[in-house]
């Protein structure tokens, strides 16, 4: 089972990943996770992208492919996957496709998990740090017992600059910039699949296993 996931920055695909990852055994993969693992290995291709990194620059598409195939090769991925936050563009996409083929292998689905702008902007704006230990919650979902104060440590709690409205909707802008072509690639391809993220965590994951054991 290969499985694509896609949804904005906010939109909870990260948490579905790894419930998905979990109920049937298969790795929870994302870009950050393959970078800092080759970096902290100091493998040929982490230094590479290390080098880019330390110069504030993107990682360049071939770069993260390579990583992400490497990574979609080793013996823990031969049940299947989850893809998290790649392919971001196009070109990866087509890269990623290639790469799958020549091992005769595709992916079986790409599942875009939709939630409308203006709740992911109200969502990301309840999120709290504490500038302690860097825990995090949330006015709504997950409220501290005491306001503004880490359960964690009792440090002072913050809203991040990342989770201001005004950044959160640049951020979007560019996913939708970005990424809606994916979403356009994958349903010619016949493999997209859309749930309503905007539904309770819970339901999201339920509508998801729908499709996945349809």
């Amino acid at each position: 089972m290969k499985i694509i996931m896609l949804g904005a920055p906010g939109a909870g695909k990260g948490t579905q990943a790894k419930k998905i990852a979990e109920k049937y055994g298969i790795p929870h993969i994302s870009t950050g996770d393959i970078f800092r693992a080759n970096i902290k290995n100091g493998t040929k291709l982490g230094n590479k992208v290390k080098t880019y990194m330390d110069q504030g620059l993107l990682v360049p598409d071939e770069l993260v492919c390579d990583l992400v195939v490497d990574r979609i090769q080793q013996a823990d991925c031969a049940k299947g996957y989850i893809l998290d936050g790649f392919p971001r563009t196009i070109p990866q996409a087509e890269s990623l496709d290639a790469a799958l083929k020549a091992a005769g292998e595709s992916v079986d689905y790409a599942i875009d998990v939709n939630v409308p702008d203006e709740n992911i902007v109200k969502r990301m704006g309840g999120r709290r740090a504490c500038v302690g230990c860097g825990a995090t919650y949330h006015l709504v979902y997950a409220p501290t017992k005491k306001e503004g104060i880490c359960d964690a440590c009792g440090g002072e709690l913050i809203l991040r600059d990342d989770d201001k409205p005004e950044t959160v909707q640049k951020r979007l802008d560019v996913y939708h910039e970005q990424t809606q072509p994916l979403i356009d690639y994958y349903d010619k391809k016949g493999i997209l699949k859309t749930v309503d993220g905007s539904m309770s965590m819970e339901d999201v994951f339920a509508a998801i296993l729908g499709i996945l054991e349809a």
